[in-house]
């Protein structure tokens, strides 16, 4: 080396950082859109996941109803009517039980588009569901009211002594109770049979 390029050489700099500065706002605006596409496609996953388990429990219970049926014909054949009324009810309570237990969600949502059909106008709902469904029940009723157009405020509330898959709607001046051993009573009734267990 010469002297004179000994003299014009650079020392080199250790204390240089090389990496890049901040990222720039296009890079930021594409992570955000990337960050906001997957939790999309996050909820679609999940929503079509929760759409194909419903049809899975409908189809099995679909099912489960046939073969109940094609029994209780052979039990009805071989009984009198009252006894066969009775065998019919305790099998229907069992398969509803059944279903009621496998997806509580059902009547909930029953319930909500029954009310959500006619309340457009009121200024806010109050549901009242079992405690451990509070979460699943506000994001169904949620999802329901945003497709039949209310507007309202929409509270979701749990409480410890209602039973899975009950539920009340209430807004100022009414409401609707979803209630499954009300429901039995008064299908008992109407059959003229006792509402006992």
């Amino acid at each position: 080396m010469s002297a004179q390029s000994a003299r014009s050489a650079k020392p080199f700099l250790f204390e240089t950082d090389f990496r890049s500065g901040r990222p720039s706002a296009e890079a930021l605006r594409a992570a955000e859109t990337a960050a906001r596409s997957e939790a999309e496609a996050h909820a679609r996953g999940m929503q079509e996941g929760r759409v194909q388990a419903e049809a899975q429990v409908q189809g099995r219970l679909a099912d489960a109803m046939t073969r109940l049926a094609l029994a209780a014909a052979g039990l009805i054949a071989q009984a009198d009517e009252a006894q066969a009324v009775e065998v019919a009810m305790l099998i229907a309570r069992k398969v509803a039980g059944d279903a009621l237990d496998a997806a509580p969600l059902a009547g909930i949502g029953e319930a909500a588009r029954t009310a959500l059909q006619h309340l457009r106008g009121v200024p806010h709902l109050v549901v009242r569901v079992h405690d451990g469904l509070v979460e699943e029940a506000e994001t169904l009723v949620k999802r329901l009211a945003r497709e039949r157009g209310y507007e309202g405020r929409l509270v979701v509330l749990g409480d410890p002594d209602m039973a899975a898959g009950d539920a009340r709607i209430e807004w100022a001046d009414g409401g609707i109770v979803r209630e499954r051993a009300r429901i039995e009573a008064a299908v008992l009734d109407a059959l003229g049979l006792p509402t006992g267990p």
